[in-house]
């Protein structure tokens, strides 16, 4: 594996997890692999679980990290080719990813989309720039269109809770005042797609992700139908995929409660907006495993890095 970008880069999502769960056992085991090694974070965009998540998996190996928020602290990138740079951007990709992969082993990036610019998004300009023109792996932190590590924590996640040989799972949309990006949901969709699960997602009228990813699953319209029976729902925002970046419409009444989950237990990748997308009584009850699931974040990350890190040493 050279890069992770993708669900798709796992080649086998059951032995991916069976190593995840070792490594939550025993973390620092690895620690030699990944000394005098530098890995940079560059955050275009906010974050809090997969900034220090991060961080945590890669002092758990023995890493060094340094963390840069581009956004405030770098020049302005330019990442188009042939551009006249007489704008606001100072710096361009080519040179930038360059320079960084001098001074790191691995690089790992997040950048959300524009919502505006659908085509732009799903050319993940940023990541991909950077995949272009680092000479070193790239790490995808969330980009436009995914969050792999997100995905990956989600799966192991379900494999630590689940009951059931093959347990139901329910991806549900739920209600946000503002428009948000599909690449959570579309990884963890990517990511049920590779385990044993019986999968199917709920969103109203006008909100289908990408056919392209959703591909053959179920999508119901009715969230009360949807969970009839379902082990886990998990529940995310996003803006519409047809009518791009757009919110349709923030009806209150698909917001998850402790009635409608029922036996299931609740997921989410964090932050959440508190009886908006979810009432407290779920949250604040035996039914949520958001902490344990956000718990995952730096597992998941430590099994990448040290696939990355096995492939460069």
């Amino acid at each position: 594996m050279k890069n992770y970008t993708s669900i798709h880069d796992i080649d086998h999502m059951e032995s991916w997890i069976g190593e995840a769960r070792e490594l939550k056992a025993h973390p620092l085991k690895y620690m030699d692999l990944g000394r005098n090694k530098i890995l940079g974070l560059l955050f275009f965009n906010s974050s809090l679980r997969t900034r220090l998540s991060t961080q945590k998996a890669a002092l758990n190996l023995g890493m060094n990290p340094i963390v840069m928020n581009v956004s405030g602290d770098a020049w302005g990138i330019e990442f188009g080719d042939g551009t006249v740079m007489n704008g606001n951007t100072a710096e361009h990709i080519k040179e930038a990813a360059a320079v960084v992969s001098q001074y790191c082993d691995i690089v790992a990036v997040r950048a959300f989309p524009t919502l505006v610019d659908k085509a732009k998004d799903e050319r993940e300009e940023v990541l991909n720039s950077f995949v272009k023109y680092a000479s070193v792996p790239v790490v995808n932190m969330e980009s436009a269109t995914g969050h792999p590590l997100q995905g990956f924590t989600d799966a192991i996640t379900i494999s630590e809770f689940a009951k059931k040989t093959k347990p139901k799972v329910v991806l549900s949309w739920a209600p946000h005042m503002k428009a948000l990006p599909h690449a959570v949901a579309n990884s963890f969709t990517q990511a049920m797609h590779k385990m044993d699960v019986d999968f199917i997602i709920t969103n109203p009228e006008g909100y289908n992700l990408n056919p392209e990813i959703t591909r053959n699953t179920p999508i119901i319209h009715n969230q009360d139908e949807a969970f009839e029976d379902a082990d886990f729902v998990y529940v995310k925002n996003w803006s519409s995929y047809t009518e791009y970046g757009k919110v349709m419409h923030t009806d209150p009444s698909w917001m998850i409660t402790k009635e409608k989950l029922k036996q299931a237990k609740f997921m989410h990748c964090l932050p959440v907006r508190r009886n908006v997308i979810v009432e407290d009584a779920v949250l604040d009850g035996d039914s949520s495993i958001v902490i344990a699931q956000a718990n995952n974040r730096t597992y998941a990350a430590q099994l990448v890095l040290k696939k990355l890190l096995e492939n460069i040493t």
